[in-house]
């Protein structure tokens, strides 16, 4: 691991099809500081067996801030009891693997809900969190957030948030504003672009944020982005570096807050999930190296 005080982390998306183990070797052979894991991952890691000495054996060395992701932080009612069950497993796999956090979406995940609803208002009775008023949306966004930092105290975890650019929910105002309402020392944000991006939000907006409620970024680019519902799988299906995304105009927002702190690059190209992973990642590694460090 580097001394640097910017640590570039690998994000599991960069080898999408790639194991857990096939993660960290790429993480060592490239030269990142770590690996964001992702719970898809050690999901299967463990189904087969493999226990948490295997696991903290294959990260020694590796630095861990954060495993992804819980959905919905929204959900309530009938719903209210799998969020929390859906945490208390996160929370428990992150401390088995030695991860600083665990990341937390506003959503709904599935952007078609928010599509169907924004084509048959009739439907928004059919979703609770759609058919609220803005407010309190945001107030149950809050009170979730609250009572899953409470839980995820004991396991000396932070939560960090990051709102889905097609949520009702999506803008850092909003976010600041339910980790605010929140208030608990364990809950921060994370910077995406590609989500700031489509939501509105600008680098000279991300350059105003305090530093101490940034917890990672996540570097990211997108296609053009025309307007309306972001459809992601459409809009990010590009090469990080070769889309529309000023990636130096946000990395240099970000470093204005004097944040210092782990940058992990998001990739959802499809066609470089079915190349060289271990090559796609150097590139990556390099693109960070230029613009962060």
């Amino acid at each position: 691991m580097s001394a640097n005080v910017q640590k570039l982390i690998l994000h599991p998306t960069v080898a999408r099809h790639a194991t857990f183990v096939m993660d960290t070797v790429i993480a060592r052979q490239v030269g990142f500081d770590g690996l964001e894991l992702s719970a898809t991952k050690l999901d299967a890691f463990l189904a087969a067996g493999l226990t948490q000495d295997d696991l903290r054996s294959y990260l020694d060395g590796l630095d861990c801030p954060g495993l992804g992701y819980l959905a919905d932080i929204e959900r309530s009612d009938a719903t209210a009891a799998s969020l929390f069950a859906d945490a208390e497993k996160l929370f428990k796999m992150a401390a088995m693997a030695g991860a600083k956090g665990v990341q937390v979406l506003t959503g709904p995940l599935d952007v078609q809900q928010v599509i169907d609803c924004q084509n048959q208002p009739a439907l928004r009775r059919d979703h609770a969190f759609l058919r609220l008023d803005h407010k309190d949306q945001i107030a149950l966004c809050a009170a979730n957030l609250q009572k899953l930092a409470d839980l995820a105290a004991p396991y000396g975890l932070v939560l960090y948030l990051e709102a889905l650019g097609w949520s009702p929910v999506n803008c850092l105002a909003d976010q600041l504003e339910i980790i605010d309402r929140a208030a608990r020392d364990n809950v921060r944000i994370v910077i995406d672009y590609w989500h700031c991006h489509v939501s509105g939000d600008t680098p000279d907006m991300v350059a105003k944020i305090d530093k101490s409620l940034i917890y990672g970024v996540h570097f990211c680019d997108s296609n053009p982005y025309p307007g309306g519902i972001p459809i992601e799988p459409v809009l990010r299906d590009v090469p990080i570096g070769k889309g529309a995304i000023n990636l130096k105009h946000w990395t240099d927002a970000v470093k204005a807050t004097g944040y210092q702190g782990w940058w992990s690059a998001e990739l959802f190209c499809l066609r470089q999930h079915q190349q060289d992973s271990l090559v796609i990642a150097r590139d990556l590694y390099d693109l960070m190296v230029e613009h962060i460090r």
